[in-house]
């Protein structure tokens, strides 16, 4: 008689933390949206303040602070730290942007573009070789975006930048050795100066929102503190699944925003958008099954 087969308690707690990332990243839409009349810059100066001063009080508490000793007392390595946070800082403003001036299906184009653009930058930087199925996946997205371009006439330059800037923080961060919350510190410490000196400029013109009102005073910290929270559920997932349960999940994030700009926001989809969308989600499918069929094999246990 076959033995019952058992659920692997981390596997499935691994599946809850995975859902309530990209469920918040999925929802973050709706959170940028409530602020009223502060623009995306001044937004992003705070969840980069916030968030630096949240992950203090946490690094502490979880008592994680040997790896970041270390990473800055090594100020060689500390170029690709920089280049991580540059780019990561530079796609936390572009996508506030996007949510701001109502274009949020473009967002949602560029994170499902983001495994593609992976993809590409493996094989062009990497020199990694790649599946025949990755390629013509590949291929779609660039006919998709082509054809977006010659029957309209632009591009989806929000798609492109969000895809472009975090497939190239995947890229760098692979390189620094660093956990997840720790490399977010890093990042935002070496961002908290820059954002010191834009909050001081705005203050001194007079066009500062952060305590004219509770609300906007209250949005611009918690802006902060959502940046850390999702990435901790990240992390709890990464530790416990394979990184092809994990790759599955990524796509709740774009799926939910995608959802939110049709059904909250009302944004228009053009019948050319949604040719763009579908021929991704086909390449989007291609390059899933090959992630899946070249998956580590286990043999079975006799």
């Amino acid at each position: 008689m076959l033995p019952t087969p058992t659920r692997d308690p981390a596997a499935v707690k691994g599946v809850m933390f995975g859902l309530t990332a990209y469920i918040m990243w999925g929802c973050f839409p709706l959170f940028f949206a409530l602020f009223d009349g502060v623009p995306a810059f001044e937004i992003l100066i705070h969840r980069i303040i916030w968030a630096c001063v949240f992950l203090v009080g946490l690094i502490t508490l979880l008592r994680r602070w040997p790896p970041v000793v270390t990473a800055l007392g090594e100020p060689k390595r500390l170029g690709r730290v920089l280049a991580c946070a540059l780019l990561i800082g530079f796609n936390w403003g572009i996508y506030i942007y996007a949510v701001e001036s109502k274009q949020v299906l473009q967002a949602s184009l560029g994170y499902f573009l983001t495994p593609l653009v992976n993809v590409a930058l493996g094989m062009l930087v990497l020199r990694e070789v790649m599946a025949k199925l990755q390629l013509v996946a590949l291929g779609l997205a660039s006919v998709a975006i082509a054809a977006q371009f010659v029957m309209l006439g632009e591009l989806p330059w929000i798609s492109l930048l969000l895809a472009l800037s975090f497939g190239s923080y995947g890229l760098f961060r692979k390189q620094v050795p660093l956990d997840g919350l720790s490399g977010l510190f890093v990042e935002t410490l070496l961002l908290f100066p820059l954002a010191l000196i834009a909050l001081t400029w705005l203050s001194w013109n007079g066009s500062s929102h952060f305590l004219q009102d509770s609300s906007s005073t209250g949005l611009l910290i918690a802006s902060g503190v959502l940046t850390a929270l999702p990435l901790m559920a990240f992390a709890g997932a990464a530790r416990r699944l394979r990184l092809a349960t994990l790759g599955f999940l990524m796509y709740i994030n774009p799926s939910i925003q995608f959802l939110i700009a049709l059904t909250v926001f009302g944004e228009p989809l053009g019948l050319i958008q949604l040719a763009t969308f579908v021929l991704i989600w086909i390449g989007l499918a291609l390059y899933s099954w090959s992630a899946w069929q070249s998956r580590p094999r286990y043999a079975a246990a006799s």
